[in-house]
Parts: C-alpha cells; structure tokens; sequence
C-alpha cells in the first residue's frame, strides 16, 4: 500500500471522525474533545484517532469510555466516506501532547519567574540631568 494512499485515508478519517463527534453525536460524556489526528496500519484494517480532552483524568476517562461506546456508529460513518474492502477498525487514545506542553509552560514560568525578578531593570534608578541634547538641538549637516 502507498504511503500516500494511507496518509489520505487517515486523514479523511480524521475529519469524519470529528465532524460526527461535533455534530451528530449526543453522548454527555464526550464534552470539550479535539481530534489532533489519525493514523492507519498500512492495511487499512485499524485506524487509532488521537484526542485531547480539556480537563481532568476522570474527565479524560469518561469520553475515552463514551468515544469507544460510539465506536460502530463512527465506523459506519467513515464506511460511508472510505471505500475500501475493510472498514478501518477505530481506536481511541488520548494524546498527553497538549497536556505535556501545558506543564512544560508552567514549569518554566515557575522557574524563571525568580530570575526575571532578580535581572529586571529598576525604575529611577538613573537621573536625568539634562545632559542629553534633544533632537532639536543637535546640529543637522545641512544638506
């Protein structure tokens, strides 16, 4: 199977997929979910969708639930779009991208938080004494 062929196919999968999550499906449990992405086995027999889900562990792990509960209804979905021999059997998987780029970004503010502090300029603590000539009275080349 072509590279090319696996890649588009994983990415119809992954806009039908979140088009259903968004649109058709009525499950409370699947609440403030982003697809991120698809990738399928080079047979086109399985398909893991990648998710994010905003907000806690248990709340991760009650839309994992609910997405797998949906599971056959989004297959039937991309058997509609993808006409293949095998409808891509659909796993589901949180992604911890987003979840590690957040900690990451807390991390550092924690830690150069401190240091900005101690490095930050402070205010007044240079007099101006009238030195510096203003712009109208710096001599021009007269050209």
């Amino acid at each position: 199977m072509s590279s090319r062929r696996t890649a588009r196919v994983a990415s119809v999968i992954r806009e039908v997929v979140s088009t259903a999550i968004l649109q058709e499906l009525r499950d409370p449990r699947i609440r403030n979910v982003t697809v991120l992405g698809a990738q399928v086995s080079p047979d086109l027999r399985y398909a893991t969708v990648r998710v994010s889900v905003r907000g806690s562990e248990k709340e991760e792990a009650l839309t994992l639930h609910g997405l797998n509960s949906a599971r056959g209804f989004l297959q039937s979905k991309v058997a509609e779009r993808v006409k293949t021999r095998y409808t891509p059997e659909l796993r589901f998987e949180i992604d911890q991208g987003v979840h590690k780029s957040v900690e990451t970004s807390r991390i550092l503010r924690e830690v150069l938080a401190p240091d900005e502090l101690l490095n930050s300029p402070t205010e007044n603590v240079t007099e101006d004494n009238g030195d510096v000539e203003s712009p109208e009275e710096t001599p021009s080349s007269g050209i």
